[in-house]
C-alpha cells in the first residue's frame, strides 16, 4: 500500500514538472514567436493616448526607445537626472520629428521619495497614455556581496524597484479613469534565476517581473496593457565593464535595435524578451532547471568579473 502510494506520488510530481516545464517553454515560444508574424500595425495614438513618460531617456534603451515612440507620433515626456543630456536628446527627438511636442524632467530617481512630488506636479494636466519604467541601475562589475558598497546598494534597490513602482502608482490611477494606456516594464534576463556577482540586481528585476505580472491582472480589466520586458545582454553603457559585451552582434544588439524590436511587441504580448533573438537564448537557458541556470550565471559573471580587472581596469 505504502509502496503504491509513493509509487502515485512520484508519478504526480513528475507530471506536474512536465507540464510547468512544457508550459513554461511553450509561453516563451509564443512570445517569440507571435510578434514576427503578426503584422498588424498598431496606431499608439489610438490605443493608448498622444503622450509617453520614459525614464533613464537620455542613453541606451530608453532614449532608443523614446526615439522610436517619437517616430510614431507620440508626445514624449523624458525624465532624467542630467538636464544637459535631457535637453540634447530633446533636440535631437525633435530632428527625427519636428511635430511632436516633448517635455523634459530633470529628476534623480536614486533620491527616493523627495523626487515624485516635482514629477507629480509636472504631469499634473497631462494625460499619460505610455509609461516606460526604463530607468535603471546595475553593479559597476560582477562583485561579491560584501564589495558592493552601502550606497550602491541602496541605489540599485532605490532606482529598480522605487522608480517604477512609484512611477506606475502615480501614472496609472488616470490610465484606470480614461479606461486605456500602457505601462512598459523593463527589466532583464536575470530575473530568470539568482545570478551570483550580481545578485541584489538580479533580484531587483525580479521584483518587476512578479511586480507586472500582478498589476496586469488588477488593471487589465480597466483596458490597461501592462507589458514585461526582459532583454538579455545589450551592448549599452550599462555593461562597460567587460569588452565582449561592447561589440554589437546578433544575440548581443545595440540599443537602437533592441528598441525597434521591443516596441514592435507593445500591444500584442504581455511579456517578452522584446528581442526575436533573446528570445531564442530564453528558451533554451529556461530549459535546465534553475540551479543549474545559476551556476551557469555564477560561471559567466566570474568570466565577466575577470575581464574588469584584466582589460577594462587597467585602461
Amino acid at each position: 500500500m505504502i509502496m503504491l502510494i509513493t509509487l502515485w506520488l512520484s508519478g504526480l510530481i513528475a507530471l506536474w514538472l512536465l507540464l510547468s516545464s512544457t508550459s513554461r517553454l511553450l509561453s516563451t515560444i509564443w512570445e517569440t514567436i507571435f510578434p514576427l508574424i503578426n503584422f498588424t500595425s498598431i496606431d499608439f495614438r489610438m490605443k493608448f493616448g498622444e503622450w509617453a513618460v520614459v525614464t533613464g531617456s537620455t542613453d541606451g534603451i530608453g532614449k532608443a526607445y523614446a526615439k522610436e515612440l517619437a517616430i510614431r507620433n507620440i508626445n514624449l515626456i523624458l525624465i532624467s537626472r542630467n538636464l544637459s543630456k535631457l535637453e540634447k536628446t530633446k533636440c535631437e527627438l525633435l530632428n527625427v520629428n519636428p511635430n511632436i511636442e516633448i517635455k523634459i524632467i530633470e529628476a534623480d530617481f536614486s533620491k527616493g521619495k523627495p523626487i515624485f512630488e516635482k514629477i507629480k506636479s509636472e504631469l499634473e494636466n497631462i494625460q499619460i497614455g505610455i509609461l516606460v519604467n526604463n530607468v535603471g541601475k546595475q553593479y559597476s562589475y560582477p562583485m561579491y556581496l560584501h564589495e558592493v558598497s552601502e550606497n550602491e546598494l541602496w541605489d540599485i534597490m532605490t532606482v529598480n524597484v522605487g522608480a517604477a513602482t512609484m512611477m506606475t502608482r502615480l501614472i496609472i490611477e488616470q490610465m484606470k479613469k480614461h479606461k486605456k494606456g500602457a505601462i512598459v516594464n523593463i527589466s532583464s534576463g536575470s530575473e530568470h534565476q539568482p545570478l551570483p556577482l550580481m545578485t541584489v540586481y538580479a533580484a531587483t528585476k525580479a521584483y518587476l517581473k512578479s511586480f507586472s505580472d500582478a498589476i496586469r491582472i488588477e488593471y487589465s480589466k480597466f483596458g490597461i496593457t501592462i507589458q514585461h520586458l526582459a532583454p538579455l545582454f545589450i551592448n549599452t553603457k550599462m555593461n562597460a565593464f567587460s569588452p565582449r559585451l561592447q561589440v554589437s552582434s546578433l544575440f548581443v544588439p545595440n540599443a537602437t535595435t533592441y528598441a525597434k524590436n521591443a516596441i514592435a511587441t507593445l500591444g500584442k504580448v504581455d511579456s517578452s524578451s522584446g528581442y526575436w533573438a533573446h528570445g531564442i537564448q530564453t528558451f533554451f537557458s529556461l530549459i535546465p532547471p534553475v540551479w543549474i541556470r545559476a551556476k551557469v550565471g555564477w560561471l559567466m559573471n566570474k568570466k565577466f568579473r575577470n575581464d574588469y580587472f584584466t582589460y577594462i581596469q587597467n585602461k
